[in-house]
């Protein structure tokens, strides 16, 4: 079965950084698309960075600009989020998602990341 698995997350004070991991398994890795969502409590799930197959391509939402890295690693099957300067904004749970065209989106279990002196 398919399974992501995140990693990584923590608490950490404003202008840390953390580095999240998700690690995959039941999917050929090197043909999805991967992405790092985010959800606040009461909020909306919204894309944070998303990572095309070869990491030719990266898409970054406006308020992590210069701030965050996706990464991917396809011999490890796993993509990776890499934050700096973190805001207390960047509060939420972080869930990795896996996408293809004519396939069901994927979703990790997600990990909490808390930004907070």
């Amino acid at each position: 079965q398919v399974q992501l698995v995140e990693s990584g997350g923590g608490l950490v004070q404003p202008g840390g950084s953390l580095r999240l991991s998700c690690a995959a398994s039941g999917i050929i890795f090197s043909r999805y698309v991967m992405g790092w969502y985010r959800q606040a409590p009461g909020k909306q799930r919204d894309l944070v960075a998303r990572i095309n197959s070869s990491s030719s391509s990266r898409y970054y939402v406006d308020s992590v600009k210069g701030r965050f890295t996706i990464s991917r690693d396809n011999a490890k099957n796993t993509v990776y989020l890499q934050m700096d300067n973190l805001k207390p904004e960047d509060t939420a749970v972080y869930y990795c998602n896996a996408a293809r065209i004519g396939v069901s989106d994927s979703w990790g279990q997600g990990t909490q990341v808390t930004v907070s002196s």
